[in-house]
């Protein structure tokens, strides 16, 4: 294939890192086919975040100056990638966060120079008290979580990269990510485009609990099964539509999913319409949170690697064959798939962590049976010990 590079000056003094593309020989083995690993584990904050936010950052400095000071309302990895890129650009920033984050994650935006506040319970308290801060001072900015096209035009440079590095000649059968907000789904969407993607598959997984771009796809005309009409509201969800971008967008009362990282309560409308638009499709799935940490665990012995559940969650499917083979039905011609995991990363994780996983999958196998797992309006058991 003849690379399709990006066009000269859009990721001049970029602040990412190209990261590596690996087959994984493990995974590839287990579903007979290829299995890609896009490992945004190493960016500097240690999640894909730092390819949109570092863009922004870039964007704010460039129209604002060496004076402009940034602010983010986050649950951890999006202040972190602002944390970063500040310090790289020797600019100011302020991170509001909700009670509950993990000391490690302030210790980690300190270290970066970025200043810490403790402003309410819930992500949309802080945001509240972000956006505060920006309205009584003139050269701050807000930096978006996950909901703004230059954040999704730097978060597409993965698409390019991947589009380079895979072998020549190869084009990616389906790509998978994991999906809260919709700011990484929104950059693959738009780097396929760019690339000639535009009709290869997109699998986006979330977690039971924290699941607002999968309620809003089922609240509009798309891949669902059966009539929009007849598909109920769950409880605890309020569907509203937006006018700007001609779709329904579900807002959820509560999250609670332990993949606390995809912990949006509604989504970009933008972007699911994006999803709806697309040539080659969404493919959305919900899974349980210990399906999420059985993969945890199984990416960790297989590939040395942790991982938080907000990026495990991608990974589940693969591990599971017969989940799997649902998603990416095998092809007519003799050739193997080839499957691109966005390994997304995220710092919210830690050995305890995984002990407590490996505690709670041991007592979900000794009961046996099956995990429910949602798919573009249907549920499939998938057996817990595949």
């Amino acid at each position: 294939m003849t690379s399709t590079a990006a066009p000269e000056d859009l990721y001049r003094d970029k602040l990412w890192l190209e990261t590596p593309l690996i087959r994984s020989i493990h995974l590839s083995s287990l579903l007979d086919c290829n299995v890609w690993l896009k490992l945004e584990t190493l960016q500097p904050s240690q999640s894909f975040k730092s390819r949109g936010i570092s863009h922004f950052a870039r964007h704010a400095y460039r129209t604002h100056g060496p004076d402009v000071h940034l602010i983010i309302a986050s649950g951890g990895n999006a202040g972190l990638a602002a944390a970063c890129a500040a310090k790289a650009l020797k600019l100011r920033c302020t991170v509001y966060l909700p009670h509950g984050v993990s000391q490690s994650t302030i210790d980690f935006m300190r270290k970066e120079g970025a200043e810490v506040v403790i402003a309410g319970n819930y992500y949309l308290q802080a945001l509240q008290r972000a956006q505060e801060a920006v309205d009584a001072e003139s050269k701050a900015v807000m930096v978006p979580a996950y909901d703004d096209p230059i954040l999704w035009e730097g978060h597409a440079s993965m698409v390019y990269e991947i589009n380079d590095q895979l072998p020549e000649g190869i084009k990616p059968d389906a790509i998978f990510c994991s999906v809260g907000g919709g700011g990484l789904a929104g950059g693959i969407m738009e780097g396929c485009k760019a690339v000639g993607w535009d009709d290869v598959p997109l699998v986006t997984v979330e977690t039971h609990g924290s699941n607002c771009f999968y309620q809003s796809l089922s609240l509009n005309d798309g891949p669902f099964v059966g009539d929009v009409t007849s598909r109920q509201v769950p409880e605890g969800t309020r569907a509203e539509r937006c006018a700007e971008h001609g779709v329904t967008v579900a807002h959820l009362a509560s999250l609670t999913s332990r993949a606390t990282s995809l912990g949006a309560s509604s989504p970009s409308a933008a972007i699911v319409k994006k999803a709806l638009e697309r040539k080659g499709g969404v493919r959305s799935i919900c899974i349980s949170d210990e399906m999420a940490m059985q993969a945890a665990l199984n990416f960790a012995e297989d590939h040395k690697t942790m991982v938080e559940l907000a990026c495990s969650a991608t990974i589940a499917p693969a591990y599971k064959p017969t989940l799997f083979r649902k998603l990416v039905p095998e092809s007519k011609s003799n050739k193997p798939a080839n499957i691109v995991l966005v390994v997304c990363g995220g710092f919210k994780v830690s050995l305890d962590d995984l002990n407590e996983y490996r505690r709670i999958v041991q007592a979900e196998l000794a009961a046996g049976g099956n995990w429910d797992v949602a798919y573009n309006g249907e549920m499939f058991p998938v057996p817990k010990a595949e």
